[in-house]
């Protein structure tokens, strides 16, 4: 059986070879790197206990260093399943929601057909840039000019000039031998409703080549020089080469350069995609005039785990920036999702480059926001949540959103992120409405008086009270982690799901997921991969905090026994103390909601267990009360604790300590 022409391409496209991989190998996490593609793993074609079956994702091969077998996923199918290349064609495609083709006979003839229309495509991309360097060119080549494109970057990215004539590409062609059906195939002309001859597609415009992954010409984009023009760019029309929804401009040269690590941005036209290749982004693409498909976002993935999509700083940039989000999240997997870039209001990429340079689009792109940060702004920005109707409303809308996420873990992360954004805008004051710069509202502050300078430096007034506790434990956690690594793979789900509140201990705990592995027992590897992406500043600092120096496996290195009992106490006091106050929130929103029989009964039982629990040592005498799990409250929460008691008049004989 015959494969029309691209089928395989497109299934090597939608494929992830690690994926298929993974379900016969157990992949080394230390030697991988899941974000670049670049996958681990002992060798499934040999006994090994060594990872030396190596997968780059990116470009779809594996090669074993052991046994040197190598291939792509369709043979990697063939030999771990024991079946044909038809077969293993067969088992990929479902897998990617494709389609088999049906048996043609006529299959040879269609590819041959379709090698010619490539052919008559490219002898018309000549025709085209010939035409740019003649006389009628002329306001063609100084508008490229006046847009930073000289000689030079015309040739570079291959643009030419179609003139404003109804028959000059049309012509051309039947005069070198092309048959008008051919032509019309190629989209290139288009038949005449009034019975004469087929008139050219493009017209007194500058014609942008776009080029399939192959390199081969499939279309044109054309931008018109008339401004009275009715259509300001225009796409060749769907032919057997191109399917617009499925292709990228600047594909192939994009892949290259995210190949060598270069960020992967995704604009609104050509222009940008030139303007930004030219300030050296050369991993720059852009759909064809409509919004993103689901096909090219699978096709971005394929490029890189997260695209950074920048979009013009206008309402229609931003519109189409959120309406890429609802088709994204149910696509979302760990390690594949998208950041978003917008340009200051007004401008495009082009016009921020040539007013501030490359370094500040550069910078847009590193700052990029993740995906989670923008949905949360389209839900919020703009309403007022004075009342609980409208926070419930908000939080039907949200839930309802997130829930479009397949992936489990990633949902509930979502869910996290959302809960302590949302904890942001209602953790205090008099709720107003967020405006399109996404501020929040602000909480009334209260008067006092001015603080000495050593209470300002201090964490309690960095902090709020109610967090320092947190703090103090989530800085022990992360220097235990750090000062003896080994404890990490023993402690990597609750490291993973550690909530670090602290704003300047999130990077560290997030560097700490990424780089820990790598390391082994290389207390020193550890250290220095972090500093070199986060800087000296951040550890030294935390290992500078009093509570840390003094925390017995900080103080004893060498102690890897000591390491691990230490750490799992910290754990443990830290969940315990999140737990109580979730209780105590609970609680709290219950009594608010219907204070019932049922509900008095919960809290004068609780209020038992909590004078009944007492307290531990005599140290916690002055810091900690029970909370009714038995985990320890401290002054704050107790005090709401039994705020709440005495408001139901179930406080009894309580004593304040």
């Amino acid at each position: 059986m015959s494969l029309p022409p691209g089928f395989l391409d497109e299934l090597r496209n939608r494929t992830s070879l690690s994926q298929v991989a993974g379900r016969k190998v157990i992949w080394d996490t230390r030697k991988s790197n899941q974000a670049k593609g670049d996958m681990w793993a002992p060798c499934p074609f040999h006994q090994e206990k060594t990872a030396s079956f190596h997968v780059d994702d990116r470009k779809g091969f594996y090669y074993c260093f052991g046994c040197h077998a190598k291939g792509d996923a369709i043979s990697f199918v063939r030999e771990t399943e024991n079946v044909g290349f038809m077969e293993a064609i067969e088992i990929l495609a479902r897998e990617a929601g494709m389609e088999m083709p049906r048996r043609d006979p006529e299959a040879k003839e269609k590819a041959d057909r379709n090698s010619r229309l490539a052919e008559v495509m490219e002898m018309a991309l000549r025709h085209f840039r010939t035409q740019l360097k003649t006389g009628a060119a002329a306001p063609a080549r100084d508008y490229l000019e006046g847009r930073g494109l000289g000689p030079e970057a015309q040739e570079r990215f291959e643009l030419g000039f179609a003139r404003d004539a109804w028959q000059g590409l049309w012509d051309h062609l039947t005069g070198a031998g092309v048959d008008a059906q051919t032509i019309l195939d190629c989209g290139l002309a288009k038949p005449s409703s009034r019975g004469g001859k087929p008139y050219d597609t493009f017209r007194n415009r500058i014609i942008f080549p776009i080029r399939d992954p192959r390199g081969r010409c499939i279309a044109f984009g054309g931008r018109a020089m008339d401004p009275e023009d009715g259509a300001k760019y225009l796409n060749s029309p769907e032919t057997a080469l191109f399917d617009k929804g499925r292709t990228l401009y600047n594909h192939g040269p994009a892949r290259t350069a995210a190949g060598k690590g270069e960020p992967l941005i995704v604009t609104e036209g050509y222009m940008d995609v030139i303007a930004l290749v030219e300030a050296g982004l050369g991993a720059t693409v852009a759909p064809l005039g409509t919004a993103i498909t689901e096909d090219q976002l699978r096709l971005l993935w394929r490029l890189a785990p997260e695209p950074v999509i920048a979009l013009d700083g206008d309402t229609a940039g931003l519109r189409a920036a959120r309406r890429l989000i609802d088709l994204a999240l149910p696509l979302l997997e760990a390690g594949r999702s998208l950041r978003f870039c917008l340009m200051p209001e007004g401008m495009d990429p082009d016009d921020l480059i040539r007013a501030e340079g490359a370094g500040a689009m550069r910078r847009l792109v590193e700052n990029a926001q993740p995906m989670v940060r923008l949905l949360w702004d389209r839900e919020t920005e703009g309403h007022v949540f004075d009342s609980p109707e409208r926070r419930a409303a908000l939080d039907s809308r949200l839930k309802q959103v997130i829930g479009q996420i397949r992936d489990t873990s990633i949902r509930n992360h979502y869910f996290a992120e959302v809960k302590r954004l949302r904890a942001e805008l209602f953790g205090g004051g008099r709720p107003q409405a967020r405006g399109a710069a996404g501020r929040g509202w602000t909480p009334r502050r209260p008067a006092h008086a001015v603080p000495m300078a050593t209470t300002r430096d201090s964490i309690l007034a960095r902090q709020g009270g109610g967090g320092v506790e947190d703090r103090l434990h989530e800085a022990v956690i992360l220097a235990i982690a750090l000062t003896h690594p080994e404890v990490i793979e023993p402690f990597e789900s609750a490291l993973e799901t550690l909530e670090c509140t602290a704003p300047d201990l999130a990077p560290i705990h997030a560097a700490l997921l990424r780089h820990g592995h790598r390391h082994g027992a290389d207390a020193a590897g550890l250290r220095d991969a972090i500093e070199a992406e986060l800087g000296a500043a951040p550890l030294e600092k935390l290992f500078a905090l009093s509570h840390v120096q003094i925390a017995p496996a900080i103080r004893r290195r060498d102690d890897p026994d000591l390491a691990q009992m230490t750490l799992a106490e910290e754990l443990a006091k830290l969940s315990a103390r999140r737990g109580a106050r979730r209780e105590v929130d609970e609680a709290m929103q219950d009594v608010a909601r219907l204070a019932d029989e049922g509900l008095t009964w919960r809290l004068s039982q609780a209020a038992e267990a909590r004078n009944a629990a007492g307290r531990t040592t005599a140290d916690d005498k002055a810091e900690y009360d029970i909370a009714p799990s038995g985990a320890k409250m401290n002054r704050e929460e107790r005090r709401q604790f039994q705020d709440l008691l005495g408001s139901l008049g179930l406080d009894g004989d309580r004593k304040d300590s």
